[in-house]
């Protein structure tokens, strides 16, 4: 008898406790999910606690400048372990980076909760992406050493191909989209000029929303509020679940949870969802 497959979601809340207010927790109470990653926090443990409820193992790195970023993973089954550091020891990963591991049914499988520094072109908060993308190539071998049965779950706050943005020719000057962004994501994917991308090249990860989608526009993840973004579908797909080639090789389904109408969104982001069966 085949079992039931790992139900794995993330997505940005844009602050969790105005997410709830918005329909979250209608959402999620349908969803059927074993593992929720959550990016953008924007609050404390307790909130968590009280929103998600007592049946949620919970796990969550606050940032250290209160009330922005903080990131958390929660959980039908208590973690074996977690850790929320990665980079050199002068790094502030604090509320972008927290990374867990599961053990379901005699199957290690270990998770990541990441929120990559939207960053601006030219400034200080740009450089803090370089520094927080270089860890991250630094870090993802060791993850994968660590377990083969690995993924990076988030809003990474990069487009890699012009497939995940609509108006991209508009965009190649912004952070997000720039060539030297989006070279990282060659190194962790392959090129797509690549024979073996999203197949086992660069650092062997496997973009799952994008092999799952094959070579369409989309499906986006999130639209500005600025205009009618939202109702154009003029969105861009920055919200990742990065898999281990062996752990991608184990998906069965993914769905981006798109909300049927602007003002039934409960965050800018929308879910992205994946079933593994292990």
């Amino acid at each position: 008898m085949t079992s039931k497959p790992l139900r794995i979601a993330s997505v940005n809340v844009n602050g969790v406790r105005a997410s709830f207010r918005k329909g979250m927790g209608d959402w999620l109470g349908g969803r059927d999910v074993d593992i929720l990653a959550l990016q953008e926090v924007r609050a404390e443990t307790s909130h968590l606690e009280e929103l998600l409820g007592d049946e949620w193992h919970i796990l969550h790195d606050p940032a250290t400048a209160k009330g922005r970023a903080g990131v958390a993973i929660a959980s039908r089954r208590a973690a074996t372990v977690h850790r929320v550091t990665f980079g050199a020891d002068d790094f502030d990963t604090a509320g972008r980076w927290l990374e867990a591991d599961y053990d379901v049914d005699g199957t290690l499988v270990t998770v990541v909760s990441s929120y990559v520094p939207s960053g601006v072109f030219g400034t200080p908060k740009q450089d803090e992406k370089w520094k927080f993308l270089d860890g991250m190539l630094v870090h993802l071998p060791l993850l994968k050493a660590h377990n083969p049965l690995a993924v990076v779950l988030g809003d990474l706050n990069v487009g890699h191909r012009t497939l995940d943005i609509r108006n991209w020719k508009g965009n190649v000057k912004k952070s997000g989209f720039l060539p030297e962004e989006r070279a990282y994501f060659d190194k962790i994917f392959g090129a797509e000029s690549d024979p073996s991308y999203n197949n086992g090249a660069g650092l062997g990860f496997v973009d799952v929303g994008r092999r799952f989608a094959g070579e369409v526009d989309g499906p986006y993840t999130w639209w500005s509020n600025m205009g009618k973004a939202f109702d154009n579908d003029s969105g861009w797909r920055i919200d990742y679940q990065a898999a281990t080639l062996e752990l991608a090789a184990k998906v069965v389904d993914v769905k981006v949870d798109r909300a049927a109408a602007w003002d039934e969104r409960w965050s800018d982001h929308a879910p992205l969802v994946v079933d593994y069966q292990l």
